[in-house]
């Protein structure tokens, strides 16, 4: 059996039985998308959490192969009083979206996530005055946008927030993997992103620059966007709780060439609590050794202690 047949269990930490799920709708329009909150059983109003997947076209559980980290983080914290929204992405849900020739990270992410800031601050059991947002990866580089384009979040949860250019990153991570697995890698390859990224760099970079020319197919407005995008300034202009997590093995966001930049643009800040997992991998999930993409398929869950940190900075994490 192939690690795209196992199925998801769930994780050791979850208690299904402490909360129920149904089904929502994000978004309005042609672009809506179907969601699941997970409402805690009867509890007072309590914090609720927005989750935002990483880049590139995922479901609302940010399906990996056989894991599903978001629905671990979905699971492990509503089972402990924290009603929780995750959705697919319009780039999952509505597939030329992906294509379009004119997608940002703000269309891709923005709109749909203050809508889902809107719909738990309406829940029963949501206090409104504590919905927070976590992302992770580029949910996590987005999410101080997020919070600027709805100023009542109460604050921010940055699993893995990329902040080195991703251009830069991508050639980063190629030349990695090709250390890693040079028989799965070859050098032809780091050149390929080498060029995109020095496009992106370019001045001849331009909105009607054809997306097979730039890095991972996205449309030429979507890296005029990022060449300029900054999280962690604006970040700091939010002056809202911040939890900044990293793990310490993880090959594609890095505690060297991201988590440096949140802890320089942050220092002194006593709303930023960074911490860093020194097991874990981008998915948060513990092991040993150098990180490769083959740990993805691998059937794991969300380090329990994250789990346990983030529900308890939420202030809520009886079991």
């Amino acid at each position: 059996m192939t690690g795209s047949e196992l199925a998801w269990t769930p994780p050791p930490y979850a208690a299904p039985d402490r909360f129920s799920e149904h089904e929502v709708t994000v978004g309005t329009g042609p672009l809506a998308v179907p969601g699941t909150m997970s409402v805690p059983r009867g509890r007072t109003p309590g914090p609720g959490v927005v989750l935002l997947a990483g880049g590139g076209p995922f479901d609302r559980d940010e399906t990996s192969g056989p894991n599903k980290p978001l629905k671990d983080l979905a699971w492990g914290l509503a089972g402990r009083g924290t009603t929780v929204l995750r959705f697919d992405k319009a780039t999952f849900a509505h597939r030329d979206a992906a294509a379009a020739s004119d997608l940002t990270m703000t269309q891709e992410y923005v709109p749909h996530a203050v809508d889902a800031v809107a719909l738990l601050r309406r829940h029963r059991s949501v206090d409104p005055e504590r919905v927070f947002v976590l992302g992770h990866s580029m949910g996590g580089k987005v999410a101080p946008a997020v919070s600027a384009a709805a100023p009542t979040v109460a604050g921010l949860v940055i699993m893995a927030g990329d902040t080195q250019p991703m251009h830069h990153a991508a050639v980063r991570v190629v030349s990695y993997l090709a250390t890693v697995l040079p028989d799965q890698v070859p050098p032809a390859a780091v050149e390929t992103f080498r060029q995109q990224a020095a496009l992106v760099d370019s001045a001849d970079l331009t909105p009607s620059t054809p997306a097979a020319d730039l890095p991972f197919g996205l449309s030429a407005p979507y890296w005029l966007e990022l060449r300029d995008y900054d999280p962690v300034a604006i970040a700091a202009g939010l002056g809202k709780p911040m939890l900044i997590l990293q793990g310490g093995r993880d090959y594609q966001v890095t505690v060297a060439d991201d988590l440096v930049r949140w802890r320089t643009g942050l220092a002194g800040r006593p709303e930023a609590d960074i911490r860093v997992y020194e097991a874990d991998n981008h998915l948060f999930f513990p092991g040993a050794g150098p990180s490769t993409p083959a740990e993805y398929g691998t059937p794991q869950h969300v380090d329990p202690a994250v789990i346990a940190d983030i529900a308890h900075w939420l202030g809520c994490d009886e079991l």
